[in-house]
């Protein structure tokens, strides 16, 4: 009798060759739960838009560095001088007032506009130990141009400057001078010039200039003192 059951007996077995193995047994299919792999995908999800909303907001807020530039501070161009001083001209020929003036042998630059020319002639208004501070007779301005050298004149108040630069030992007031001629002009000598007939202020005292400095006329309106034209 044959105890093998009925569905075996007709199982046949496969020949053994040798060298040759048996194929193993195929793995058998597990199958996951859904919902784990469901969370897992969401997961994942999540954290890919989180990572990129992250670096977004880096990229946006991040700004360069830049260095800043140090600053350099331009010095203002210094005035010039000749632009602070009054300038006459036949509309505003102002020029000074008569407290600055009170004082004798007090002096005032200006500019004077050369009516033949119209160029404004660099003066000096001087205030005479002699007449009214509100008459023009207590004043005298004139050119500080010489007439016939490229020179300055000069107001030399210093006595010993006199003496010294120019060799004038007799002087008691301040005196006019030209630097390149060693010319002293006397502002309380008037003289009459050569040729015209009219008296002029500052006589010449030493030196060898043919006339004084170009006068500037002169005029007192209330506590003005105005410069009217070049001589």
């Amino acid at each position: 009798m044959n105890d093998q059951p009925p569905s075996d007996r007709f199982k046949t077995e496969m020949p053994h060759i040798p060298g040759v193995s048996e194929p193993a047994p195929a793995p058998r299919a597990t199958g996951g739960n859904p919902a784990v792999k469901l969370l897992g995908a969401l997961f994942a999800a999540l954290l890919v838009i989180f990572l990129a909303g992250r670096w977004a907001l880096r990229s946006t807020s991040v700004q360069p560095k830049t260095e800043a530039q140090p600053q350099i501070e331009v010095p203002a161009p210094a005035p010039d001088p000749n632009t602070l001083l009054p300038h006459a001209t036949d509309d505003a020929p102002g020029i000074a007032g008569i407290a600055e003036m009170a004082k004798p042998w007090s002096t005032k630059e200006f500019y004077v506009r050369n009516r033949l020319t119209g160029e404004d002639v660099p003066a000096l208004l001087v205030r005479l130990p002699i007449g009214s501070a509100s008459q023009s007779t207590g004043y005298w301005a004139f050119s500080t141009n010489s007439p016939y050298e490229h020179c300055k004149l000069e107001f030399v108040a210093d006595l010993e400057k006199l003496k010294s630069d120019y060799g004038f030992r007799r002087a008691n007031h301040p005196m006019v001078g030209n630097p390149c001629t060693q010319t002293l002009f006397d502002p309380l000598k008037t003289i009459n010039l050569p040729g015209s007939g009219a008296w002029v202020r500052g006589g010449i005292v030493q030196g060898s200039d043919l006339r004084p400095p170009m006068g500037v006329e002169i005029r007192v309106r209330g506590k003005d003192i105005q410069a009217i034209r070049v001589e």
